[in-house]
């Protein structure tokens, strides 16, 4: 089968990681780009060699024959950019944070769903291979039935010099970051059936929350801790690593700072370095999340062209989305909040039965 062609809609500073995501990617190119910035639609096309560059996305839909879109802009312009891309009947990638409103999450996922075309969310933590890792030791009843776990994201690294524009938002770690270390629990543990949250602004010198302390309940028994700061000045610092620990009834699980992986379990004691490869394209410490990028991707094209529905599709992302809402919610009121009573209210049901779900 012939590669799929693929256009991108933002060359901005993550883009980079997606464009080199993409020449890796088997089954697939970006064929075209667009951005409203001349200057660094020049650069990045120079970069990967792509000759067919455009300032408008309607153009360049016009103009180009594609088999899929992937979105890498600000989260202001996501609903009309997916909303444009389906209504072309395009599937769709759509970076992180999804939508500015759930109710504009729901809008595009009803919009894709009418085009009767996939839509998925570049939602790329839970597809570092160390997280995936220990979903397979979890999978494996390694540990018996988990009980407890934490997923935490403790850091000083000044985000704030490559993305100057985070220090200017009202809403920051919860809907840049937690959005992720939130979906990885998601992702370990199952659904979520009521949260507690704490936010803080550490650094006077930003706008929004630079730092966040979550207690989730799940559905299936499990109490887990998500934090995430922006503000931890470690011996070591962490950044960008996502740190584990899961106890079972028949053991337990750890991923600690440097990748190490620390199970006791049924088959007994394992203590080994799990780093997850640097790319030809990458460099430490942002390997980890530039290797889950190259996975992502690949994953979209693998579904493409099986006709499987993504991991990571729009419907999923709506349950992390509500994770992150609930959290705004707990902490402003300083009461726990039931993140699905938030879906429901934006659908209009009554019943989570009633909720839609992908076609």
């Amino acid at each position: 089968m012939a590669d799929l062609r693929g256009g991108l809609i933002g060359c901005g500073f993550f883009a980079i990681n997606q464009l080199h995501g993409w020449a890796d990617a088997e089954g697939a190119a970006i064929v075209a780009i667009c951005d409203r910035d001349p200057a660094r639609l020049k650069i990045v096309g120079d970069q990967f060699g792509i000759e067919r560059r455009y300032a408008d996305a309607k153009a360049m839909l016009e103009a180009e024959e594609l088999d899929f879109v992937d979105i890498a802009t600000t989260v202001e312009s996501h609903r009309a950019l997916v909303e444009l891309t389906t209504g072309y009947r395009l599937p769709t990638i759509c970076q992180k944070p999804f939508a500015p409103t759930l109710a504009d999450g729901k809008a595009m996922v009803s919009a894709a769903r009418e085009a009767g075309v996939p839509l998925m969310v570049h939602e790329n933590f839970r597809w570092q291979s160390p997280i995936r890792a220990v979903k397979a030791i979890l999978d494996s009843g390694e540990i018996g039935t988990p009980f407890f776990g934490r997923v935490s994201f403790r850091s000083g690294y000044d985000v704030y010099a490559g993305q100057p524009y985070l220090a200017k938002v009202k809403r920051f770690i919860v809907d840049d970051l937690g959005v992720h270390v939130l979906d990885v629990a998601r992702y370990l543990f199952g659904e979520v059936a009521s949260l507690n949250a704490r936010t803080t602004r550490v650094n006077p010198d930003i706008a929004g929350e630079d730092t966040a302390t979550i207690l989730l309940d799940h559905e299936n028994g499990v109490t887990s801790v998500v934090d995430c700061s922006y503000s931890s000045k470690r011996p070591v610092e962490q950044f960008p690593e996502t740190v584990l620990e899961i106890d079972g009834s028949e053991g337990s699980v750890r991923l600690e700072q440097g990748y190490r992986l620390v199970v006791r379990g049924k088959s007994g004691n394992v203590d080994k370095d799990i780093s997850p490869p640097v790319l030809p394209w990458a460099s430490k410490p942002w390997h980890n999340v530039q290797e889950s990028v190259a996975a992502i991707q690949q994953h979209w094209v693998d579904c493409l062209k099986e006709g499987a529905m993504p991991a990571t599709s729009g419907d999923d992302n709506l349950k992390t989305f509500a994770l992150v809402e609930a959290t705004y919610a707990a902490a402003a009121s300083r009461q726990p909040v039931m993140p699905a009573s938030l879906l429901w209210r934006q659908s209009g049901c009554t019943h989570p039965q009633q909720l839609p779900t992908a076609g």
